[in-house]
């Protein structure tokens, strides 16, 4: 039997050096000699022009060996992922609380927080932008208007049997990642910098350091050991931190970290895009949707940084996994004065799946229906309901069979009669039921990063280092991409060493996001085995006397014409062959692209379905609820790990629900982030977990054309939580006699649900 690692479940590479404390992340590196540490200052307004700023004090004080500003950046000052619009120091004028004016660096953060007190930074403080509303009111926009649409619109609203006309928000949400934006930069010969950085794109690191310090890309190395989470927080937003390490390390000639504090960080750092939309839905007398037309505005933020794909992913996902007949899709990206909101698991596509979901949950409360049962009506299906409205075709949509085997499993339709019965007798606690279905697009939207390299060194002792271009942080990639090369040489996982993520191994990395690291580097690992495979098969059939056809690699040997031989023979013949034992591979995702001009194209490779059954219990009295039950049916393909797999279905629902009924993120009427820290922003702990959670992925599901016929899982299983908003609704209008719509805004704290019970039996 072989003993090849694929689609079995196991435990995650670095398992035990996560429990055991011995796993290094940047901050756990040993300090190299004479190590600085930098302290950025920034702005405590929302916008305001710098008058003056004078650092001669601080300067002198004990341990401070430099206090910079603009001025002292020798490269360009303005950074960004795709535009160069965000200044890393403020020049003229501030643009939101946490914008760097300064950069302390000394032998302690001690010494630079004295320091800091003695800085002379005058500002005259100007009127901000803070919301999608004023944004909108002020014409303040980061991009123009993306605009999908197709159908008669118009038509279908006028012969709609029901139109629901409403308007749908979410707030932000923090990473709230583990470990928090850190950099350590390493001065070399020649003015050479190598730097270690907790990032998802080490490529972006590179790139913009060499920016900032005025150098080529060839002068500058990111090193990536491993991430204490990410979840798109450091896709793009790494950058800074690594240019003012770097900055610090080349005035000083002297090695240099810079490390935030969670408060800092979130302060500093942006977080899941608020939305704010208007729509309206039309419903003809079964219940199918037949048109939408929704304008949709997300919150930028100050500077653009990934928010433009952001509002595209939202644009894409306004069906969700619902066949639109007729629509008009219109999305833009508002500039406020807030810090810079970025990428998110999900990227984009929950803000604008809340808003078909909340259509759904109104028209079916409006005219007395199951929302699941409207839910199915409307579900992509064959021919010609299978296309979406940027024009791909869908050949496989398996939301419905996805829905057949969990409606099965979760006992949906007996639970919720046992439902309606429990609240008809109990007057201060309710209970509520929901399905949730959940269809995502896979790949980069931006079509240039659907691609992957990766680099396979075989020794002469039948060890292997793979190095690839994705980073690990958490989620399991380095397990699966060694899975992949153990299964391709037939040898145990104990023989493969996965390397840090460094750009001099691996050059021009695409991020490591939009859930598709496994798709891309897998692909690219994959090819740099076959390439190695070819060269040593010769080898190895002269070793077993038989055609080079006959040979196979499994179970740590060679086989062939009834014979075998031990791996390790065969490299170390191929070394006294003098046959290479190194191999880059590559990968282009094919077949992706989108025209913005006409809103059509093909921007997904494939597509992820998932659904959940989910029941809730709320006390009308205080507002709070508990998850009851969850049953998760998650379409991952056939899983090369098929429990990390159902980890990261976990762990992505238990973020979701976070995001939709707890997670806060506010800000003052000036700008001041107002829960800077675990004591005032709460994300799920323990507690808040499902009492039962059941979660299978959907089996015989083969995607064609992906890595072993898996599919990405990091994302999509995120919006599987949008089912406790439906839920949280039956619940609170069980305590109405009079039936209709629920008010209920996301987060659906205690406070909000509190309100909407209160309105629901006052209506």
């Amino acid at each position: 039997m072989s003993t090849s690692p694929l689609h079995k479940s196991s435990s995650h590479e670095s398992a035990v050096e996560h429990v055991t404390g011995d796993a290094r992340y940047v901050d756990d590196l040993p300090e190299p000699r004479d190590m600085l540490v930098g302290l950025p200052i920034y702005s405590p307004h929302a916008r305001a022009k710098i008058v003056s700023r004078d650092g001669t004090v601080a300067r002198l004080l004990p341990g401070i060996h430099a206090v910079l500003f603009a001025d002292d950046v020798p490269g360009d000052n303005l950074i960004g992922p795709i535009v160069h619009d965000e200044p890393l120091f403020a020049e003229d004028e501030v643009l939101c609380v946490g914008h760097t004016v300064a950069l302390i660096v000394g032998e302690s953060l001690v010494q630079c927080r004295a320091a800091a007190e003695h800085l002379a930074i005058e500002y005259d403080v100007l009127e901000p932008t803070l919301t999608i509303a004023d944004a909108i009111a002020a014409e303040q926009f980061h991009t123009a208007p993306h605009r999908i649409a197709r159908g008669d619109v118009d038509g279908a609203i006028e012969a709609a049997a029901e139109v629901i006309r409403g308007t749908a928000s979410n707030g932000g949400q923090d990473h709230f990642y583990l470990e928090t934006q850190a950099a350590l930069a390493l001065p070399g010969e020649r003015g050479q910098m190598h730097i270690y950085s907790s990032t998802q794109h080490p490529t972006e690191i590179q790139k913009l350091v060499a920016l900032v310090l005025g150098k080529r890309a060839a002068d500058v190395v990111c090193e990536v050991p491993r991430m204490g989470g990410g979840f798109g927080g450091k896709e793009s937003q790494a950058s800074q931190w690594a240019a003012f390490a770097a900055l610090g390390a080349q005035v000083t000639g002297r090695p240099c970290k810079v490390w935030l504090d969670r408060d800092r960080d979130m302060v500093q750092t942006g977080n899941r895009h608020p939305f704010w939309t208007r729509y309206e839905a039309a419903f003809d007398e079964t219940g199918r949707i037949t048109a939408l037309r929704a304008n949709i505005y997300s919150d930028g933020g100050f500077s653009l940084d990934l928010s433009g794909a952001v509002l595209d992913r939202a644009v894409f996902h306004l069906d969700n996994a619902y066949y639109l007949p007729a629509c008009e899709l219109v999305g833009q990206v508002c500039k406020t004065n807030l810090p810079s909101n970025t990428a998110f698991r999900g990227f984009g596509g929950p803000q604008g799946m809340v808003v078909v979901e909340d259509a759904i949950n109104r028209y079916a409360e409006r005219t007395g229906q199951d929302p699941a049962v409207v839910r199915a009506r409307n579900h992509y299906g064959d021919a010609p309901r299978n296309t979406a409205p940027y024009g791909q075709e869908i050949p496989d949509p398996r939301v419905d069979r996805v829905w057949r085997e969990l409606k099965v499993s979760s006992d949906y339709e007996q639970r919720r009669a046992d439902i309606d019965t429990f609240n008809a007798t109990s007057r201060w606690v309710k209970r509520g039921i929901a399905y949730q279905p959940v269809k995502f697009g896979i790949s980069f939207t931006a079509s240039m990063l659907n691609q992957a390299g990766a680099l396979v060194l075989i020794y002469t002792d039948g060890t292997i280092q793979l190095n690839h271009g994705g980073t690990e942080m958490g989620q399991g990639l380095h397990s699966k991409m060694v899975a992949i090369c153990a299964h391709a040489f037939g040898v145990s996982t104990g023989q493969i060493r996965a390397m840090n993520t460094r750009t001099d191994k691996i050059p021009n990395t695409s991020p490591t996001a939009a859930s598709s690291g496994s798709d891309l580097n897998g692909q690219a690992v994959q090819d740099a085995c076959d390439q190695l495979l070819a060269r040593m098969r010769p080898v190895a059939a002269t070793l077993l006397k038989c055609d080079e056809e006959g040979v196979t690699f499994a179970d740590d040997a060679v086989h062939g014409g009834g014979a075998s031989v031990p791996f390790t023979e065969l490299t170390l013949a191929c070394w006294l062959g003098q046959v290479s034992l190194h191999a880059a591979g590559f990968y282009r995702t094919p077949g992706i692209h989108y025209d913005h001009a006409t809103g059509s194209g093909e921007p997904f490779f494939y597509f992820a379905y998932g659904a959940s059954v989910l029941e809730v219990e709320v006390n009308g009295l205080t507002g709070e609820h508990r998850l009851q039950r969850v049953d998760i049916l998650h379409d991952a393909g056939n899983s090369l790990n098929p429990s990390i797999d159902i980890g990261q279905v976990e762990g992505a629902f238990i973020q979701g629900y976070g995001w939709l009924t707890m997670e806060e993120v506010i800000y003052s009427d000036t700008g001041v982030l107002k829960t800077p820290g675990a004591s005032t922003y709460k994300v799920p702990a323990m507690g808040d977990v499902p009492l039962q959670m059941n979660v299978a992925l959907l089996s015989q599901a083969d995607q064609f054309s992906t890595i072993h016929g898996s599919k990405a899982v990091g994302e999509p299983p995120f919006m599987l939580a949008l089912g406790v908003v439906t839920a949280l609704r039956h619940a609170i209008g069980g305590f109405s006699t009079k039936g209709g719509e629920v008010e209920l805004a996301i987060p659906a704290t205690p406070e909000a649900i509190l309100r909407a019970v209160v309105n629901t039996t006052t209506a």
